[in-house]
């Protein structure tokens, strides 16, 4: 069925059961490399070393193919509410949770890559409708990134973080929302800078996980705790971010890999969810495994493992790279969680941030705090906003 550009509507897709049945058949028939040549190390990062190992791979397939349930993610997706529309030429997915109480404040989550609106399904429910009566309530609306789950694939260049985060601005609009408040991490980290940056009319306040200072900068005056932080980051992006050089440059090239292999699309989230997670050897410790498995099995039946990459080939130093004069007035909260694979220090983000009220430093918890630590996460969000909301309340 069609709808006319501009409209908003209910959107209750199902996969195939023959879709699920040819997944498990390509799980079956997968071809496996050989185990890697650390194997056989003790539990630990070492373990981890060349990838993800061949047990614990052998393991999680043996899962998806005999025990997961997908019927039960699409259930709670419906029960949550989703929902489409057409903006700028595309279609946009998103989940929209609407708050019982009358004193909500609409509030834009946005996800990452490997991420996907599946990192907010266990928390939606307490930040819109919490248990504490004297806790904030929100509306919130979690749209699915251009080329992500059931958001439209670009055909076209220009789809970067910018773009994305004009779309927002419109999709809050159509949804009656003409100010509201911003969260994001990793890609939805950038796009709610950018948020705050460039729509100041709109954007009530931003809370994040990902602070993006200035470049440059020196490490002069640091405490040694920010200087670790920023050698850790630097690390990072020298050493580890291999993923990110082939999605920004070749994306087509993995990403026939990503659609038409389900054991090669879990690799190449899995070996993500490991080394970025606050835990000792495994992303299980964390997360459970059929967490994990809504987000790779929402990649697979979309066919979004080369559309989803291509956000860093158009973001990464392209017309859309972030602007690095942009500068964001809005109130801010930021909170660093320990290990999260970009931590940027608090002199560094002055730079940037021109209004924050609330920084915090996590005890626990990485790149996924919504799924490692949501509890934490949950009154993190809430506390964060309520100071955003207070400063806002302030300055109008």
């Amino acid at each position: 069925m069609s709808h006319p550009t501009g409209d908003v509507y209910a959107f209750t897709p199902r996969a195939a059961e023959a879709e699920l049945d040819e997944l498990r058949a390509r799980l079956a028939a997968a071809r496996l490399p050989e185990a890697e040549t650390v194997h056989g190390a003790a539990p630990g990062p070492r373990r981890w070393s060349q990838g993800v190992p061949l047990c614990d791979l052998v393991d999680v397939v043996h899962h998806w193919r005999t025990a997961y349930d997908w019927r039960w993610f699409e259930d709670r997706l419906n029960a949550l509410g989703q929902y489409r529309t057409t903006i700028d030429g595309l279609g946009i997915h998103f989940l929209h949770r609407r708050s019982v109480r009358a004193d909500a404040t609409p509030l834009l989550l946005t996800h990452g890559w490997p991420g996907s609106i599946a990192e907010f399904i266990d928390v939606m429910d307490e930040l819109a409708d919490p248990e504490d009566a004297d806790a904030p309530a929100f509306h919130i609306v979690a749209p699915s990134l251009p080329g992500f789950g059931h958001s439209d694939k670009p055909t076209t260049t220009g789809w970067g973080t910018g773009r994305i985060a004009a779309a927002w601005v419109e999709l809050m609009r159509r949804l009656g929302y003409e100010r509201f408040a911003a969260h994001g991490g990793d890609w939805g980290g950038v796009i709610t800078t950018v948020l705050g940056g460039r729509f100041p009319a709109h954007v009530l306040g931003i809370h994040t996980t990902l602070a993006q200072a200035p470049s440059g900068l020196s490490t002069e005056g640091l405490t040694p705790a920010e200087r670790q932080w920023a050698e850790e980051t630097r690390d990072f992006w020298r050493h580890r971010s291999a993923y990110a050089k082939q999605q920004a440059t070749r994306p087509q090239t993995i990403g026939y890999s990503l659609v038409d292999s389900p054991v090669g699309l879990l690799a190449w989230i899995l070996d993500k969810f490991a080394e970025w997670t606050d835990t000792d050897d495994s992303p299980f410790e964390r997360i459970s495994v059929d967490r994990i498995l809504d987000d790779v099995t929402l990649y697979w039946l979309t066919r979004t493992g080369a559309s989803a990459a291509r956000i860093y080939y158009e973001s990464h130093g392209g017309v859309d790279a972030f602007d690095p004069g942009l500068r964001v007035d809005v109130p801010s909260a930021i909170t660093m969680y320990p290990r999260d694979i970009e931590k940027c220090p608090r002199p560094w983000a002055r730079q940037r941030y021109r209004q924050i009220v609330r920084w915090r430093t996590a005890e626990a918890g990485g790149h996924f705090p919504s799924l490692e630590v949501p509890g934490y996460f949950v009154e993190d969000l809430r506390e964060g906003l309520t100071a955003v909301l207070a400063a806002e309340g302030r300055c109008r």
